[in-house]
């Protein structure tokens, strides 16, 4: 340990065949790999003993900046998929949430496979994490959506393919207007959806008789704007990113950067593409 420099690392545990099974980053991997060293019994060291136990050796790479570490990290998740990481790993953590105006129907799209959905020509926004956030401001809209206009059967949806933790709700008797007021909320450009939602909402019987329930639902995606889709794009902007939708293998890199940016950081990643194989 004392050999290793206080500097920013990314560092692989390996199995005994040298495949990956989690990597970390550390600002200082000095003080990191003796915080491992010096795991004790409590529920808080519990994964660092499991990896201490299961791995049969360990690499370090060393970084400029724990921006440079927290980039590789990322990407060595992704490419690499550890059986220890779940962050960053899986597809199903970042929903994208599509719109459309198909048969006079405004469409919303809840997914993690939004090529899966080619055939209604949705645009889509995100993608959002933490996805059960996500997932709540998508339920709010739609049950919203639903004492504004009407939610079809899913008898009469569009065809589709049906995806386990994906969801499409067709709309019918809202505004055409709304479609573009959505777009733009979902893009983190305004949130203008809620004023007007709220607006339609006093014409509703059911709305008016249970106001503390609709009051919460408009929280919600008040919260979700600030928390969530205007985040998004000003991480964007920050990047120079004018197209709205992030893939999934793009979206924590692209905070990670923005942030570096913001704090006037530039990362060095040219030891980026210098990734272990994976076995």
């Amino acid at each position: 340990m004392k050999a290793l420099p206080k500097q920013p690392a990314v560092y692989l545990f390996k199995d005994a065949n040298g495949g990956v099974i989690y990597a970390g980053k550390a600002k200082d991997i000095r003080q990191r790999l003796i915080g491992y060293r010096n795991a004790t019994r409590r529920k808080a060291h519990r994964k660092m003993r499991t990896l201490v136990r299961e791995a049969a050796s360990l690499e370090v790479l060393l970084q400029d900046s724990e921006t440079a570490a927290l980039l590789l990290e990322n990407q060595l998740i992704r490419e690499l998929r550890p059986e220890y990481n779940v962050d960053g790993a899986f597809d199903f953590l970042y929903p994208a949430i599509g719109t459309s105006f198909h048969e006079r129907r405004l469409l919303l799209c809840f997914t993690t496979q939004p090529d899966r959905f080619d055939t209604l020509e949705m645009q889509w926004h995100g993608v959002f994490r933490p996805r059960l956030r996500a997932q709540e401001a998508f339920h709010a809209l739609v049950e919203l959506f639903s004492r504004v206009g009407h939610i079809e059967p899913r008898s009469r949806l569009p065809e589709a393919p049906s995806i386990k933790g994906s969801r499409l709700v067709a709309i019918r008797r809202v505004p055409t207007a709304f479609l573009d007021t959505t777009r733009r909320y979902f893009d983190g450009e305004d949130d203008a959806l809620l004023p007007a939602l709220f607006t339609q909402l006093l014409e509703s019987d059911e709305a008016r008789r249970s106001a503390t329930d609709t009051q919460g639902l408009l929280k919600t995606l008040q919260a979700f704007f600030h928390e969530d889709t205007s985040r998004l794009r000003a991480a964007r902007l920050m990047m120079g990113r004018p197209h709205a939708f992030v893939p999934q293998n793009e979206r924590d890199s692209l905070f990670i950067q923005s942030r570096a940016a913001e704090a006037g950081l530039v990362p060095d990643q040219s030891q980026a593409s210098d990734v272990p194989e994976a076995r």
